[in-house]
């Protein structure tokens, strides 16, 4: 198994940080472990959000579109490091929004929402100031639709905190 870590330290750079693996990806280590990286899944994604990241491993960055989860890049996994089963969610990812959404700033904005299609984004009215987004995670499929459109990068899809 490749220690990613370990490969890093002995570049200089710091531990990797944790890559966003297309939807239905294996564990990490066992992802890591099939992983050929053909990057078949890489150029069959039709909304182009899958590049070769760390060590040439297929990562998502939402900079370009969102996940429709297709299932284009399961398809033509050959070694099965995505491997899509009945009923199993893509993924546990859902939408984050940091410190530096324009609202909490005082400026009103509710793009994120506007892209939302699961409309899982919504803005409760708040007294003093503009409405911040809410983000309702049962709804929340983690697609990134909201993160390209945000004018602040502000958006940001990963694991959500636990508790």
């Amino acid at each position: 198994m490749v220690d990613l870590s370990r490969r890093a330290f002995f570049r200089g750079r710091p531990r990797p940080k944790s890559e966003l693996r297309p939807p239905w990806a294996l564990a990490e280590g066992d992802f890591i472990d099939a992983c050929t990286r053909c990057n078949d899944c890489v150029a069959a994604c039709p909304t182009h959000i899958l590049i070769a990241g760390d060590g040439g491993y297929p990562s998502v960055e939402f900079r370009e579109g969102e996940c429709t989860f297709c299932g284009d890049c399961v398809a033509v996994c050959q070694p099965n490091a995505l491997h899509r089963t009945e009923d199993q969610p893509a993924w546990p990812y859902k939408a984050i929004v940091s410190e530096d959404c324009l609202p909490r700033q005082g400026v009103e904005c509710r793009v994120c929402g506007d892209f939302c299609d699961a409309r899982a984004i919504r803005f409760p009215p708040r007294l003093g100031g503009s409405p911040l987004p809410e983000i309702t995670s049962e709804r929340c499929t983690g697609c990134g639709a909201c993160v390209a459109p945000c004018p602040t990068l502000a958006m940001t899809v990963k694991l959500p905190p636990a508790g």
